[in-house]
């Protein structure tokens, strides 16, 4: 998959788009992200911290989620959303790891607030055989009352990358999976030739996803949060 340059994403509350290194400042910004903190601080509820992490798909710029996850949830709830939201196809097992992939392995059954701290950062790892790694840093940090009832929160994303054609130039939306397994090339298609592609020995063509694990193992999609 293309590495690409930095990429652009998208605020989850008020839905404008912002270059990737300026997330943070405009999520401390947002009017309508700073309205929901409001309303939720009146509620009767514990005040817990919330723990801002980045989520990075290792070896691409393109594939990111800044994700608030609340300090009593365990590794399990973000292993759990990762699957939905970028990795699951076919339940394979997965695995978090200080000091990188083949550092010291953290029990799922660990708390945010047990582990996140500035500086830290795990990896992720899905599917031992076709792996996924993705790379987790914590960002920042707040007292507060969660803003949802589900232990994480998706705050921003990174837009769908834009592919072209490698016929006509044209937008592509579609992946041939026998132009990138046999051929290793990242043969993506329009609809008009997605249409007219000779490659069947794989089934037609995969609908584009936003997700990094798109092209392997049998992954695609539907690459959407779980809630």
């Amino acid at each position: 998959m293309p590495g690409g340059k930095q990429s652009k994403g998208k605020c989850a509350y008020c839905g404008q788009e912002i270059a990737k290194n300026a997330v943070a400042k405009h999520l401390t910004a947002c009017a309508q992200r700073q309205e929901i903190i409001t309303k939720t601080e009146g509620k009767q509820s514990e005040t817990k911290t919330l723990y801002h992490l980045r989520i990075q798909a290792a070896g691409s710029n393109q594939f990111w989620l800044d994700l608030e996850m609340c300090g009593s949830a365990t590794l399990k709830d973000l292993d759990s959303y990762l699957r939905a939201i970028w990795l699951e196809c076919c339940g394979h097992l997965s695995r978090f790891s200080a000091g990188g992939w083949q550092g010291k392995e953290i029990s799922k059954s660990r708390r945010a607030d047990e582990i996140f701290e500035p500086g830290v950062e795990l990896t992720h790892i899905y599917d031992f055989g076709t792996s996924s790694f993705t790379l987790i840093k914590m960002i920042g940090e707040r007292k507060g009352k969660p803003t949802t009832s589900h232990p994480i929160a998706l705050m921003a994303r990174n837009l769908m990358p834009e592919y072209e054609c490698i016929e006509c130039k044209q937008p592509a939306g579609w992946l041939c999976m026998e132009c990138l397994t046999e051929e290793d090339i990242w043969g993506v298609l329009c609809d008009e030739h997605a249409k007219m592609h000779p490659h069947d020995n794989y089934g037609e063509p995969v609908r584009l996803v936003n997700s990094p694990r798109l092209g392997l193992c049998g992954y695609a999609g539907p690459a959407e949060p779980p809630y």
